[in-house]
């Protein structure tokens, strides 16, 4: 079998199982599991697949016919240009979640000290670290998977001394510590609409980084309300949003003594984050 073989029946194979995007996600597990990228496939269609690289393929093949996430069978998922390991009970880092964090980069400056709330992969606190010098950022989530693996990312992007994830539910359990910046993915997905969703989000990623509550605002009422207690003066808030939470979650922050709300919406005319600065009076 040639490698434009293997890539075309890839393709085929995802097609037939209703993979919307059955291109990208073939070239991804061909790249994956056999080292050969896509161009290269094309550019030399005569090449043979060596023997031994067929069936790491074929298997990745039919774990995302079978649905699963392509970025739990390669074990990494790319995020503001960063590469991030990811695996099974750890949610996997979506391209919207790009927004919360370029719109805090707006407000992020060197030395400033983070606080990640429901951290997952790390994917937030990390790429906020990268793109800027002297932060430090401590990562909170209540899946022992999700800190193991975002120690591991901090580990493989270079910024273990910078970054540190603790399991505990949502804040630290010591407290007395003030940040500059608090950011946060949370669960926001209605409960009751969880059954709903493509295969590959409701039977694969874990419910815990989903569920928020019969109204999908349980985790936004919580940070909300605790964030003031950990922000010094003049300090930012930031959270992701569903597209249809923007009004409710903004009236929360309001209501909680916040100022200079805003809801932001994504590339595609979305809501997608709230933000407020809270002052200590």
């Amino acid at each position: 079998m040639t490698v434009a073989e293997a890539l075309r029946k890839g393709v085929e194979t995802l097609r037939a199982a209703g993979i919307e995007e059955a291109e990208i996600d073939a070239a991804i597990l061909m790249q994956a599991m056999t080292g050969i990228e896509r161009a290269h496939a094309l550019a030399f269609p005569e090449e043979v697949l060596p023997e031994e690289k067929r069936p790491g393929y074929e298997e990745a093949l039919k774990r995302r016919a079978d649905r699963e996430p392509a970025a739990y069978i390669t074990g990494k998922r790319e995020f503001m240009g960063l590469p991030f390991r990811v695996r099974r009970g750890v949610l996997i880092p979506r391209d919207d979640t790009e927004t919360l964090v370029e719109e805090v980069m707006l407000h992020l400056q060197d030395g400033m000290r983070i606080l990640d709330l429901c951290t997952g992969s790390g994917c937030i606190a990390l790429s906020l670290l990268h793109y800027s010098n002297d932060t430090t950022a401590l990562g909170t989530d209540l899946s022992p998977e999700a800190v193991s693996c975002a120690e591991e990312n901090a580990g493989s992007l270079g910024l273990r001394e910078r970054y540190r994830a603790v399991l505990t539910d949502l804040f630290p359990e010591e407290r007395g510590e003030r940040y500059d910046l608090i950011v946060s993915n949370p669960p926001y997905i209605m409960a009751d609409v969880i059954d709903t969703l493509m295969p590959e989000v409701r039977d694969h990623e874990p419910r815990m980084a989903l569920d928020g509550g019969a109204d999908g605002l349980t985790y936004y009422r919580r940070i909300v309300g605790g964030a003031p207690e950990w922000l010094r003066s003049d300090g930012w808030l930031f959270t992701e949003i569903g597209y249809d939470q923007g009004e409710a979650v903004a009236d929360l922050f309001e209501n909680a003594g916040f100022h200079e709300t805003a809801v932001i919406k994504d590339l595609g005319g979305r809501d997608r984050v709230v933000k407020g600065c809270y002052y200590h009076v």
